[in-house]
């Protein structure tokens, strides 16, 4: 498999694991010392616990992630994609663009949301 190929491959298995997995199973496509930023401007969270901690959030969530756009280049992908989590009062949208880095096994190395409360939409069910 191509280089670009693998990182298509690994931004469509982190979605899936959003959707269907664990925090364990996103932090397994991390690298040890990858850095999340979620949003951009908040604290970096460093290394595959800390990170497992951060998308602890979703564990056991009803969510379910779709991609929308994905660019790759080198070893950076820029992807846009929606995440609907559904709670028993709510229904919660947001649309993200996340900016990747991997390195030479697609591991993570970085990762950056870029979103704001105008890409976050609450419906009351």
């Amino acid at each position: 498999m191509n280089p670009n190929d693998l990182i298509r491959s690994r931004v469509l298995q982190y979605l899936s694991a959003i959707g269907a997995g664990t925090a364990a199973d996103i932090a397994a496509l991390y690298a040890d010392d990858a850095t999340v930023e979620d949003p951009v401007g908040s604290d970096i969270r460093a290394g595959r616990t800390a990170i497992e901690e951060f998308y602890g959030a979703l564990s056991g969530a009803d969510c379910d992630a779709e991609l929308l756009t994905l660019r790759v280049s080198g070893n950076t992908a820029a992807f846009g994609f929606r995440v609907t989590t559904r709670t028993p009062d709510q229904v919660i949208v947001v649309e993200p663009i996340d900016i990747m880095t991997f390195d030479d096994d697609a591991q993570i190395t970085s990762m950056r949301a870029i979103w704001g409360p105008d890409d976050l939409t609450i419906k009351n069910r």
